[in-house]
């Protein structure tokens, strides 16, 4: 029997449980950052959800301003241990340089994943449904607003038809390719 036979599902359900725990943490650190409403439903449960090991590491990691430094500490270790994990289940070795490029480069590329869902899904919900404010309307015009409000300053108005969301899914698709390629390279070298 192949080795890969057990690790294939082992590596698939860390990778996912994994994932799902830091996005959960750097939603709650986006939302917090800017200025998303505290007792919205996703917020709470977002809370709720990271509350204990952020609730530990605040004890020794003090916030810098508005920039909640406990969870980006949280999602780094989250990133390195999941990577940690599943390169040993794959039988590769990988100095804590690398290691460390490489999941700075995967969050890197899930922040930008988080935008890009965003702008699409709020830009979705604004056709099939204007006018209509939930809980997650609320969460996603507070998360992209500030990134739209920046495109919305270098469009021109265009008659009502605001193409701020296409500006920003441009920049977003361009700055992964700009940014993502260095940082793999230089995980490259170091390993």
């Amino acid at each position: 029997m192949d080795s890969t036979y057990m690790s294939n599902p082992i590596i698939f359900l860390t990778d996912s449980l994994f994932s799902l725990y830091i996005l959960a943490v750097l939603l709650r650190f986006l939302l917090q950052w800017c200025g998303a409403p505290f007792y919205n439903p996703i917020s709470q449960f977002l809370v709720k959800v990271t509350h204990p090991p952020l609730r530990i590491l605040r004890r020794f990691i003090p916030p810098l301003g508005k920039i909640d430094t406990s969870s980006i500490v949280l999602v780094l270790i989250l990133q390195m241990l999941a990577n940690f994990i599943i390169l040993i289940l794959k039988g590769i070795t990988i100095n804590i340089g690398a290691l460390t490029i490489l999941s700075i480069t995967d969050l890197v590329s899930l922040l930008i994943n988080i935008f890009i869902f965003s702008v699409f899904a709020r830009a979705l919900l604004s056709w099939l449904n204007p006018g209509v404010f939930d809980a997650a309307s609320s969460i996603l015009a507070n998360l992209t607003e500030p990134l739209l409000g920046m495109c919305r300053k270098f469009i021109p108005d265009l008659g009502g038809i605001d193409l701020s969301p296409l500006a920003a899914l441009l920049f977003l698709q361009m700055a992964k390719m700009i940014v993502l390629p260095p940082l793999q390279e230089l995980a490259n070298l170091i390993s």
